[in-house]
């Protein structure tokens, strides 16, 4: 993403040379940056103290007297507990100042979490053993001390480490730009600049297999484009002159050459990853439920720990049991797990989303989709495509469909009319070889004929036949009438032999949308502009629960109050322009077929493909993140209900005693858990 903004406007003469100075980030730009870079410094800082701290609780660990009483061996050399004490100390003050740090700033904030137990633990763990060596009475902790750090050390790294894989989608991203493009000079030959150089006007050359550098339209050459990181469909899209191209995609079989459009930050993959970033970075509620868990959850810990110690100290005389147990106790309520339970899901969800071509604007409303009852689906452009097509022929005589098909292609083939466009286009389709027409004439605001194949044939409208006291064929097409489409009349030799009917075509992908929600559990509702009766149509196409119909674009907004006053959780579903009230009124607006155009500012989620079943995928994977989000509160929690009493004793008097040491490997492991399990989310 670095250094792919947009610049001032330069001289091409001057081979590009003259550009603007100061070629800083946008702010939001820099700021993930930064962080970025700031997570991974944190990581190899972690990692290093990790490795420090564990090659010097080796010594540590051989030369403890407890260990060496476990295991039966002895190994005695002078001012072994001074050594000892000097390696604690340094793992304690090196190894442990992350969470002496984070301690501090949790009180500072007034928000005490893991880092104040985890210092609380150490420290109790560290003093109580510099007593031991001063003449209290008791056996100092140095060993479970110097594995407790090393084990939180371990967990904290693995956590970040997945934190940033997680995270790693949006640099996947930014890879897919190429650094250079070649620019296409004045006379002709090419020059390979830095992308951050090209300004719109530009022209570049793109050759085979190349990535596509920036936002432009093809202006020579024919191509197919691999758009799978913007939609999440392998199939290539053909592309001729004219047509958008996207940065990022892949470039296939042709050399063509881009107009440049947009550059930088303004490109739709930089649009993209600035999305997905802040999506990330919202609070969700989820996470704020999990935040007071983790509060509680070290109140919990520093009261159960104190009375574990009191309870042990008047119960036992060995006050080291007794402050064993505490550290225990509050080592393994640590919310550390349930820290991480929430961002991970979230991370993950995002870059998921992003990958498919969902892209998500507001996390809230991202997880307000698992509670849906109603979706709201705009008809034009959304349910149907928005083109005029086929979608009846009726047979009046002896001909056959595919017949009279191609005699109203062949002569249509010469008419520019929408209606002649739409019939040309089915007959296209469906591969029939159109016919050479002689002797063609307009009839003015009736229609068209001539000779096709030695056929004397007209394709004319319902007006023609009334005109020509033909009324009772226009009996047999009053049921397609009704449903609101236009109609018209293949004639041979002045006798119809058949009728086309034509309106805006539904998409297969809606009905298989509207089933995959009816499925779910929801109501399915359609708002259109059109009459009553293409409505009625539409609705009974697709099998839908309710319809509004000649609905203007501001009384849209009016239909989801009323569903909403009727208690439904609604989403709404268009093509965000003149649906933005009714968006922004919805508990879920969703954009859809937004294409390059990321920037909607009304809908809360946008679906980059005119693609309904995308809708049923957004929802699905609410739900499903929802799930995984309370599988990990569950687990980040449950755990701690059976460790808890565990580490304060309760099976002692069955054998049953956890030490410090196995209190942290137990916190790490549910940690790690909770990391996989966010990232089962993929399967």
């Amino acid at each position: 993403m670095e250094g792919h903004e947009h610049h001032a406007h330069h001289d091409h003469k001057h081979g590009h040379d003259n550009v603007h100075k100061g070629h800083e980030m946008p702010m939001e730009e820099h700021k993930g940056h930064v962080s970025m870079e700031h997570h991974r410094m944190m990581i190899k800082d972690y990692r290093r103290r990790f490795i420090v701290s564990t090659i010097l609780t080796i010594p540590i660990l051989l030369l403890d007297p407890i260990i060496q009483g476990l295991l039966g061996y002895t190994i005695i050399i002078p001012g072994q507990r001074y050594i000892l004490f000097l390696m604690a100390s340094i793992v304690y003050f090196y190894g442990g100042l992350p969470f002496l740090k984070g301690f501090v700033n949790e009180l500072r904030k007034k928000t005490p979490g893991m880092m104040v137990l985890i210092a609380v633990a150490i420290s109790t763990a560290y003093l109580y053993s510099v007593l031991i060596l001063t003449g209290l009475p008791g056996k100092p902790f140095f060993w479970e001390l110097a594995t407790l750090i090393d084990i939180m050390l371990l967990g904290h790294w693995i956590e970040m480490k997945s934190i940033l894989g997680a995270s790693r989608a949006l640099e996947e991203m930014v890879k897919l730009l190429p650094s250079e493009a070649h620019l296409l000079r004045e006379d002709g030959t090419t020059v390979d600049v830095p992308i951050e150089k090209l300004v719109p006007g530009d022209k570049v050359l793109i050759k085979p297999g190349e990535k596509i550098p920036v936002d432009g339209i093809i202006i020579e050459g024919r191509t197919s484009v691999n758009e799978s990181m913007l939609t999440g469909e392998s199939k290539p899209v053909s592309k001729d002159v004219g047509d958008e191209v996207i940065a990022g995609s892949i470039n296939g079989e042709g050399s063509i050459i881009v107009e440049v459009r947009k550059t930088g930050a303004e490109t739709y993959l930089s649009q993209v990853i600035e999305l997905v970033r802040q999506a990330q970075e919202t609070r969700s509620k989820t996470q704020d439920l999990a935040n007071r868990a983790a509060y509680f959850l070290t109140i919990i810990a520093i009261i159960g720990g104190s009375l574990t110690f009191l309870i042990w100290l008047f119960s036992q005389t060995d006050i080291a049991f007794a402050l064993e147990r505490a550290v225990t106790v509050m080592v393994i309520t640590c919310p550390h797990a349930l820290g991480l339970a929430v961002p991970l899901v979230v991370a993950v969800s995002t870059a998921l989303a992003a990958r498919n071509g969902f892209l998500i604007r507001q996390r809230d409303a991202f997880e307000r989709a698992r509670e849906l009852d109603v979706v709201v689906f705009d008809k034009t452009g959304t349910l149907t495509k928005g083109e005029f097509g086929v979608t009846d022929i009726i047979v009046l005589g002896d001909s056959e469909e595919k017949d009279i098909l191609r005699l109203a292609a062949s002569l249509e083939s010469k008419s520019e009319h929408p209606i002649a466009q739409g019939i040309v286009s089915k007959a296209v389709e469906m591969g029939i070889k159109l016919d050479y027409v002689d002797d063609f004439k307009a009839i003015p605001g009736r229609g068209v004929e001539g000779i096709v194949n030695g056929r004397r044939i007209m394709v004319v409208s319902p007006g023609y036949l009334r005109e020509n006291r033909l009324v009772s064929y226009l009996e047999k097409i009053r049921e397609v009438e009704e449903q609101g489409k236009t109609v018209v009349f293949v004639l041979e030799d002045s006798k119809p032999i058949g009728a086309i009917a034509l309106g805006d075509l539904v998409r297969e992908e809606s009905k298989e949308a509207v089933k995959a929600l009816k499925e779910m559990g929801l109501k399915v509702v359609m708002l259109t502009g059109d009459n009553k009766s293409v409505a009625r149509w539409v609705s009974e196409e697709l099998g839908l629960d309710e319809f509004y119909a000649e609905v203007l674009p501001h009384e849209k907004v009016e239909v989801v109050k009323k569903l909403q006053r009727r208690g439904y959780k609604v989403a709404m579903v268009g093509d965000g322009i003149n649906d933005a009230p009714a968006l922004i009124q919805a508990d879920v607006g969703i954009a859809i077929g937004a294409g390059t155009d990321v920037a909607i500012e009304s809908a809360d989620i946008i679906l980059v493909r005119n693609d309904p079943r995308d809708v049923v995928h957004i929802i699905s994977l609410a739900r499903k993140t929802y799930k995984k989000m309370m599988q990990n509160l569950f687990w980040a929690t449950g755990y701690n209900a059976v460790a808890i009493p565990l580490a304060a004793g309760i099976l002692y008097n069955q054998g049953i005693v956890l030490s410090p040491a196995a209190a942290a490997v137990l916190m790490s492991l549910s940690t790690v858990i909770v990391a996989i399990n966010a990232r089962l989310l993929k399967l």
